[in-house]
């Protein structure tokens, strides 16, 4: 430390009788300043309690703060500098309140003698000389380098000449949300290059405070604040590169040629698309009905142990304990029907929300699957999910598109309600939705609609209450149901729930939202919709028009299949959706997806293949589908069979949950959108067949007619219908 007086004449004569100290704390080898470091002064005072008039000098030595009085405690500002006012002339100590690991950990204290109306400067300056080493490693490599490359991570290592490391907790990096700390590493940091340009690396390096906060007492000032939050002494570090394209690779030596697919590499948003997928598959009502059946026809085994098919259900059995205890009906004689919906709804809650940890990933499925795609499966996918794609905003992981949403509402809190405070929520965003979104679509639920799930239940509960169906002539008048006594307290539960169920209307109006689509008939008939998504159903098509182009091009080991039309339809695509993803978006979707989960699961049970004329001999991948068929028949609906509509459903969801959830917006490379492509192939090319099958229209070709492109699939279908009859 080092003190400098400056006398100057006092404006006001000789009644100025105050001093003033100017304290200045920074590093000696670089002069950054400590922003918030807490400076204590003291008043010199001898054994007996008399002022010092003199050096003080002699108290440095074995430094004992409570032989002096204290007087101030401030903190540095933005440049460092804390001034120190109206002080009485004699003898003053400053202390440097914080840990100090590069002086041994001794206390650093300046004296300074105050003459009367006198400006004295202090300046801290010590001995951290941090230094930021910059480095670059490639995915799945250890190998550092100094080049800075689109793909690799950029790490920064900071080191010290005057600090020990070994500091513990006393000494911190904080660096800024796109910068990951590295675990194990306390004093490092990465983040990954993800496109070419100017990077910056700022943190601090904040010094814990050496006695904790001060309280205030009478005559003496409490600490301010620190600027940014906390309670250290912040040492602001920065740096920067310029990232380009990757070089090259030069070719040299023998050719060979030889003809196989584009060779493709990794991308980060693999792993979102791994667990969609593997989300989905879970969502299905085969793994559904596999849960209900040990759920409640699994006896325990043995000495109560629990057989291997309902442990690997124990998160969804736990949930539904939980749900099965706060889920009740109106209505008497509901026991079983409660007891399903609430198995249901724990069923739909944990095979939805897959990001957080445990992580649903199957590596060895999962790698297979990305193989036959011929996508590199570099490293974990875990891992890239972790460190390369998940995004940190406050302190939370989430998708990078959710995370650009979080960054929109600065002003808005992030809620962690417990279960028994969800009531009692305000205003805010509950934080499970911005890290763990449920990865459901609605359009799941307008296929199976189309398919006619709905209006088959629908019909056997009329029949269950004794009603007619509207037509003149009701197939199910005359036929007995005594075949469905074992399902009675079942019908009983599910139709008294009606009026607590989604109606028709309310579904086709959340088509009309998300996608521009709605249901045909009398009971949806003058919608008056406020928010309609008129140009999804065009920008859909347009996409799986230009899939088709890509995959023939794909195909052939001569030409090089050109992504960039692909990835600018799915920015499209992504943008629609995005439109319509607010107020009922989280809740209706999943509540559509239980009720019609349920609706398939009492159409499966055995009861149904008697009472209704099922062809036993057609291989349906779910057991409800034939008896949906078989309704259609006896009620002379649309001939086309559900399996296509179900298939329309399971893809179109998987397709739609990835453009949504994608950060599709701040994609300019074709690579994600080239695996895109291959990952969701045949999901792609099976949405495409179904919807040929059912609607007549072939999206495999090019169209010359953008309008025909939009007509709304309920148009189409009742066009087909109209058609079946006249040729009937």
């Amino acid at each position: 430390m080092s003190t400098r007086k400056m006398a100057r004449a006092s404006a006001e004569g000789p009644a100025q009788q105050h001093g003033t100290v100017k304290v200045t704390v920074r590093d000696r080898a670089s002069s950054i300043p400590l922003v918030g470091a807490a400076m204590r002064l003291y008043q010199g005072m001898d054994p007996q309690g008399i002022v010092l008039q003199t050096s003080g000098e002699a108290h440095l030595v074995n430094w004992d703060p409570t032989l002096h009085r204290k007087m101030k405690v401030d903190r540095t500002g933005a440049h460092g500098i804390v001034t120190f006012t109206n002080l009485d002339p004699g003898v003053h100590f400053v202390l440097f309140d914080h840990v100090t690991p590069f002086a041994g950990n001794q206390p650093i204290v300046a004296t300074v003698k105050v003459d009367q109306g006198g400006l004295h400067e202090l300046f801290f300056d010590l001995d951290i000389d941090p230094e930021m080493h910059l480095s670059f490693e490639a995915p799945g490599q250890s190998t550092r380098t100094d080049g800075a490359y689109v793909g690799k991570r950029a790490i920064v290592d900071v080191v010290f000449r005057g600090l020990d490391k070994a500091v513990g907790n006393d000494v911190v990096l904080e660096v800024d949300d796109i910068w990951q700390p590295r675990a194990g590493q306390a004093y490092s940091a990465a983040q990954l290059i993800r496109k070419p340009g100017r990077y910056r690396f700022s943190g601090d390096l904040v010094f814990a405070r050496r006695s904790g906060v001060i309280v205030s007492t009478p005559g003496i000032l409490a600490v301010p604040a620190v600027p940014g939050g906390g309670d250290g002494a912040r040492l602001a570090l920065s740096s920067t590169f310029d990232a380009e394209e990757r070089t090259p690779q030069p070719i040299s030596g023998n050719i060979g040629v030889s003809l196989s697919r584009t060779e493709t590499e990794a991308t980060p948003d693999l792993a979102l698309w791994t667990l969609i997928r593997n989300s989905t598959e879970a969502l299905s009502f085969n793994n559904y009905m596999d849960f209900l059946d040990q759920l409640f026809c699994q006896p325990a085994g043995e000495n109560g142990v629990v057989p291997f098919e309902r442990a690997r259900f124990g998160a969804k059995t736990a949930a539904y304990q939980t749900l099965k205890a706060q889920r009740a009906l109106p209505f008497t004689d509901s026991e079983a029907y409660r007891v399903l919906k609430a198995a249901t709804e724990a069923f739909v809650m944990v095979n939805c929300g897959v990001l957080r940890a445990p992580f649903a990933f199957d590596p060895v499925n999962d790698n297979a699957y990305l193989d036959r795609r011929d996508i590199p499966a570099n490293g974990s996918l875990e891992d890239a999910l972790v460190q390369d794609y998940l995004e940190s905003v406050g302190g939370a992981k989430m998708l990078p598109y959710l995370a650009v949403i979080r960054r929109k509402l600065p002003d808005v809190p992030v809620l962690v309600p417990s279960r028994n405070e969800e009531a009692e929520l305000c205003f805010g965003i509950i934080q499970d939705r911005l890290t763990n979104p449920c990865l459901i679509e609605l359009i799941w639920n307008y296929w199976q609609e189309e398919g006619m799930l709905v209006q088959t239940m629908n019909a056997i509960t009329q029949r269950f209450q004794n009603l007619r169906g509207p037509s003149v002539t009701d197939p199910l008048a005359n036929t007995e149901i005594d075949m469905l006594r074992p399902l009675n307290n079942l019908l009983w539960g599910y139709t008294q729930d009606e009026q607590h169920r989604l109606t028709v209307v309310r579904r086709n109006y959340e088509y009309d939202h998300h996608y521009g689509i709605r249901l045909d008939g009398k009971a949806v008939r003058g919608m008056r919709p406020a928010d309609s998504r008129s140009k999804f159903l065009e920008a859909f098509h347009h996409l799986l028009r230009l899939l088709t182009t890509f995959y023939r091009q794909d195909d052939d080991t001569t030409v090089k299949a050109d992504a960039f039309p692909i990835l600018n339809a799915l920015k499209e695509v992504h943008l629609i959706l995005s439109q319509g993803a607010h107020n009922q978006y989280g809740d209706l979707p999943s509540t559509a997806r239980i009720e019609m989960l349920m609706q398939q699961w009492l159409l499966a049970r055995p009861e149904f293949r008697e009472f209704l004329p099922t062809r036993v001999m057609v291989a349906y991948p779910e057991p409800w589908m034939d008896r949906v068929d078989a309704m259609k028949r006896l009620q002379t609906w649309s001939d086309t069979s559900v399996m296509h509509f179900r298939n329309l459903a399971i893809f179109g969801e998987q397709l739609l949950l990835s453009v949504r959830f994608g950060h599709w917006s701040d994609v300019y490379e074709a690579t994600q959108a080239f695996n895109w492509a291959r990952f969701w192939r045949p999901q792609a090319q099976g949405y495409i067949h179904a919807y040929r099958a059912a609607t007549g229209v072939d999206l495999s070709v090019d169209s010359g007619n953008p309008a025909g492109e939009a007509t709304l699939p309920s148009v189409l279908l009742r066009q087909r219908l109209a058609q079946q009859q006249r040729s009937a």
